[in-house]
């Protein structure tokens, strides 16, 4: 039996701002207000585990017990089919440069990687989300979601966030970055994983 959310104000263990929008208008209709750790000035923790589940943990429970709330985290990733996976839960750090993340060259370089295997087309992944909502008392809900796709090259569109601008959703003509944001979170991996998480704990 998953525990219910009886509280009205959750914190969003992140401090990237397309997620906290995106998260923020997918709990508008709950009643739920969310506030991010970034607003509250708690520093991110390490993330040491190995899995999505592990990462979206540290986050939550790190969040939950210095905030005194219930917290929600998300780690999600691109995993590339040609590429055993990867970048998975490493999407983030393969973005990572002195001065910030800088997702266009994160996308060139899973392109390279690609094309240097020779990967043929349709070059096939999917997005992975993996939600975390943990509470002070150190109990948590695990929910995860997926979409599937391929990647496109060279990218579209400046909708998004992220990897979105070469992900094409199964089915669809356009990328996450040339879609409407509306449509968008109708269908992600994040809503999916969104969708079991309200099931489960609202």
């Amino acid at each position: 039996m998953t525990r219910k959310l009886t509280e009205t104000k959750i914190v969003l263990a992140s401090h990237n701002a397309g997620k906290l929008l995106e998260i923020a208008d997918l709990l508008a209709p709950y009643g739920v207000d969310v506030v991010s750790a970034g607003e509250l000035g708690l520093p991110e923790p390490e993330e040491t585990e190995d899995s999505f589940a592990g990462n979206a943990r540290i986050k939550a429970h790190f969040a939950a017990k210095e905030s005194g709330l219930p917290a929600l985290s998300d780690d999600s990733g691109l995993e590339v089919d040609a590429l055993n996976g990867a970048p998975g839960v490493y999407t983030a750090d393969w973005a990572e440069t002195p001065n910030g993340r800088d997702f266009p060259m994160a996308m060139a370089k899973v392109q390279a990687k690609l094309d240097e295997k020779q990967a043929p087309s349709p070059r096939k992944g999917r997005f992975c989300c993996t939600l975390c909502l943990a509470w002070p008392d150190g109990h948590d809900e695990i929910f995860a979601g997926t979409v599937d796709g391929q990647l496109v090259w060279p990218m579209r569109g400046e909708n998004g966030f992220g990897f979105d601008p070469m992900f094409l959703p199964n089915g669809e003509v356009e990328t996450f970055g040339e879609m409407d944001p509306a449509k968008k979170h109708e269908m992600s991996h994040r809503a999916d994983a969104f969708a079991k998480l309200v099931k489960g704990c609202f």
